[in-house]
């Protein structure tokens, strides 16, 4: 994995966190553009994890975590590629990490510059909140945090 020219703090990457929303594409293509602004990197992360049912009724097979991480990995180069195309001039480093969001985030946060997370409100009254890993990142991070809404 290849940071920025610095690190933490301001030279530090812009890191986004992103989950195939349509808000966290909005988040994606802000962070790129702030990335550009800064002449850092850009550290996109999903994270992921197996899903409580699956430790329930069945065990999982040996390659199942293997085959799982690649799945994400590829819906992440899906979206990165959707939402920036051409990279040109941008240095972006896509990772897929197991563990819950807010924690992933949060941790990343430590050699970030920035960290950039969209918002998931639906309108109306729902808009006014935050969701759950945007609220944990933006007050747990080690750095500067923007939450992006859509629209």
């Amino acid at each position: 994995m290849s940071e920025s020219r610095g690190g933490p703090g301001p030279a530090g990457p812009v890191v986004v966190g992103v989950d195939g929303s349509e808000a966290s594409s909005a988040a994606l293509a802000w962070a790129a553009e702030e990335a550009r602004l800064r002449g850092t990197a850009l550290r996109v992360l999903r994270a992921w994890q197996v899903p409580a049912l699956a430790y329930g009724a069945w065990v999982l097979p040996p390659d199942s975590l293997a085959d799982w991480e690649a799945s994400v990995g590829s819906e992440l180069e899906d979206q990165v590629s959707a939402v920036l195309g051409d990279r040109a001039g941008l240095e972006v480093v896509a990772e897929a990490r197991q563990g819950p969001a807010a924690r992933v985030l949060v941790e990343a946060s430590a050699s970030a510059g920035l960290l950039v997370v969209g918002s998931r409100g639906g309108g109306g009254f729902s808009a006014l909140l935050l969701g759950s890993v945007s609220l944990q990142v933006a007050h747990h991070a080690s750095c500067p945090v923007v939450i992006v809404r859509r629209g």
